[in-house]
Formats: C-alpha cells, sequence, structure tokens
C-alpha cells in the first residue's frame, strides 16, 4: 500500500486521511460516561488499554479475548477504511453503547469539545522525549500507514521540529499537563509505570472507580507485562496484515524500555537534542525521566 503524507490540522501535521476528513473528528459527540485514553504515539497506549480494558472487565481474561485491542477500544480520528475496520472511528464509536472507552492521539487543543462539556474522565500517559522518538521511528519503518521515517538521523531531526505525525511532542504532553487540573485528567508517566506497576495500576483502578483486591492487582500486572502482551496475539497486532505492518522490519512491541534511547543517540545528536529539549521545556514545570535507578 502507498505509505500517506502529512498535512495540517490547525497547525498540527496529520496522516493526510485524517486530516480530510476533519470534520467528522472535529464534530465527534462524546457522552456523559466516555472515557479517553490519551497519548503521543508509542508513549504506552496499548499498554494503558490492555490495563483498562482488564480493570474494566473485571480482571475477566476471557472477556479480553473478545477482539485485538484496536477493537475493543476504538481509535477515535483513525478514518482509514482498509485497515483495522471497514468502518471510520466515529462511525464505529456512533454505534456502540454507552459508556465507552475511547483511544486518541489528538494534542488537547484538537480533542473534540464535547468531551468536555459531558466532563468525561481521560487517562493520559506521558513517555521521555528520547524514548518516545527511538520507539516511534522504529514504528515508522515498520508501519505502512505513516510516511517513511528515512534515516534515524533524518526522522530525529522532524521529531524535534515537530514535522511527525501528532504534532510536536512538546507541545502535546506540556498541553495535556496545564490542563490536568481543569478536567478530570489521571496523567501518568511511562517511567513510573515501568518502576512501579503495582503503584500505578492501583491509581488507574481508583480513578475508574473500580478497585482491585490485591489478587486483582496482582493479576492485571503480570497480564499486562511486556513479555506477556508481547507473545499476546489480542494485544501485539500480529492480527493486521503485512502489507499494513511489517513485523519482519520491527516489531509493534519491540522493547518497551526506559534508556534505549542511549543505544540510538550519537554525542553529537544527544547535545543538540538536549539543548533543543532544555529550550522548548523551559516554560514548564513537567519533569520527566529518561532513566530508571
Amino acid at each position: 500500500m502507498e505509505r500517506p503524507k502529512l498535512l495540517p490540522v490547525h497547525g498540527v501535521a496529520m496522516l493526510d486521511f485524517i486530516a480530510r476528513e476533519w470534520s467528522l473528528v472535529e464534530s465527534f459527540k462524546a457522552r456523559p460516561g466516555d472515557l479517553l485514553i490519551a497519548t503521543y504515539p508509542k508513549a504506552g497506549t496499548t499498554w494503558i488499554q490492555e490495563i483498562v480494558d482488564l480493570i474494566q472487565s473485571g480482571v475477566d481474561v476471557e472477556h479480553c479475548k473478545r477482539g485485538p485491542v484496536y477493537e475493543r477500544i476504538v481509535f477515535m480520528e483513525w478514518t482509514g477504511l482498509n485497515v483495522m475496520t471497514s468502518r471510520k472511528g466515529v462511525e464505529v464509536l456512533n454505534d456502540l453503547p454507552s459508556p465507552r472507552t475511547i483511544k486518541t492521539h489528538l494534542p488537547y487543543q484538537l480533542v473534540p469539545p464535547s468531551f468536555w462539556d459531558n466532563d468525561c474522565k481521560v487517562i493520559y500517559i506521558a513517555r521521555n522525549a528520547k524514548d518516545n522518538a527511538v520507539s516511534n521511528f522504529h514504528f515508522g519503518r515498520m508501519n505502512k500507514m505513516e510516511p517513511e521515517p528515512g534515516t534515524w538521523e533524518e526522522y530525529l531531526h522532524r521529531f524535534m521540529t515537530g514535522n511527525v505525525c501528532f504534532g510536536p511532542w512538546y507541545d502535546h504532553v506540556t498541553g495535556w499537563w496545564n490542563v490536568r487540573e481543569q478536567h478530570r485528567i489521571l496523567y501518568l508517566f511511562y517511567e513510573d509505570m515501568k518502576e512501579d506497576p503495582m503503584r500505578e495500576v492501583s491509581r488507574i483502578a481508583d480513578f475508574l472507580e473500580r478497585p482491585l483486591s490485591e489478587q486483582q492487582l496482582r493479576e492485571v500486572v503480570k497480564l499486562s507485562t511486556f513479555t506477556m502482551m508481547r507473545d499476546n496475539p489480542m494485544t501485539n497486532y500480529t492480527t493486521l496484515p503485512t502489507e499494513c505492518l511489517d513485523h519482519s522490519v520491527s516489531p509493534f512491541m519491540r522493547k518497551g524500555e526506559v534508556g534505549d534511547w542511549r543505544n540510538h543517540f550519537s554525542a553529537a545528536q544527544l547535545e543538540a537534542f538536549e539543548q533543543d529539549y532544555k529550550e522548548k521545556m523551559a516554560g514548564t514545570d513537567l519533569r520527566l525521566r529518561d532513566s530508571l535507578p
């Protein structure tokens, strides 16, 4: 399949097929009780989706096998018809009963206002910029539903300038951070999830008002480990055809580590990136860790 191009939507780079039908997304009608899972791409989206589905099901493992994660939790702005569904995301969501759990990669300013009008809950997860860039680069290599990433050096430049799908990482993470107290938003960090998954899964369950027993909590953590999800066809995206995602180039679930950026950044790239990062993040109190003890 021919890879899509990027087109701007209110100044944010977007896949061309999403941009061309933006009015469908913008006018989407959220309902009271909807839950939105919002992330920058490759920041732990699938991880959070599986955790949420397990919690909502009462940790019913068989229930979570009812379909691939992209069918269980629909990607709202996806308007491509030839990959994950024969219908557009908003069309599928419109036919689902309430309450719905919805996935998005949109920056805060592009989220349909109906979510705020209906006081919907949001779970947002942020991942440090270096690892997020590396993960997105490898995802772009195997994902034929996005533009070619080019070399690592070429991609890193585009990541730093924000000329990547869903716009600048910097604007995305700070945009959601700045409004976290204005709405019912649980703002999570990928690194915290890796460091203490029991603590963070418990926070998610409490936010969803679905408290877990100690046994259920341990079960959710076990079932949502990287190894379990990598080997689970309901979460590893191997159910999509190779002409969409080519796992022989790079698996969808590649490493899931904190600090893999060290295997990619040259000394010169690291110096330039950190200077650029310092300038772009100067006006925020948001702090992310790029390593764990």
